[in-house]
């Protein structure tokens, strides 16, 4: 079995897990570089990017613009309907299943070292927020 079949066959919220580390790691990068600022105001401008409600706001939109391959859809979707054992904070069902398909398609290019995708993909999702703002 190659590497892309393993990747596949992993569970969504494992690659959800990953995800959420990628993107933790991108938009904090992203943050000290632009903002210069204490931790405590760049805990508050990370949690934009990061929240549930912000990821489910940018998955739309990036379906809406056909952003995603086929491939890339059904992890999403795979992501979005896994069950998971844990209560959602802060938000409803179906925004956390939404951002948890977000973060698992972060989580599968992440371990399928698909890095030109991988940072067009973080890119898009910092453009998306800001572009809300």
């Amino acid at each position: 079995m190659d590497n892309t079949n393993q990747v596949k066959l992993l569970n969504p919220l494992s690659l959800a897990y990953m995800g959420d580390a990628v993107l933790d790691q991108f938009v904090r990068k992203h943050i000290i570089l632009k903002l210069r600022a204490k931790p405590n105001r760049l805990h508050q401008q990370a949690k934009r990017y990061v929240s549930a409600k912000s990821q489910a706001a940018t998955l739309d939109q990036l379906n809406d613009e056909d952003w995603f391959t086929e491939e890339e859809q059904e992890i999403v979707r795979r992501g979005r309907n896994a069950k998971s054992h844990t209560k959602a904070k802060n938000t409803d069902v179906q925004t956390y299943r939404k951002s948890s398909g977000l973060e698992a398609v972060l989580g599968f290019l992440y371990l399928e070292n698909r890095e030109d995708r991988l940072q067009a993909l973080l890119e898009a999702i910092v453009a998306a927020v800001e572009e809300r703002e």
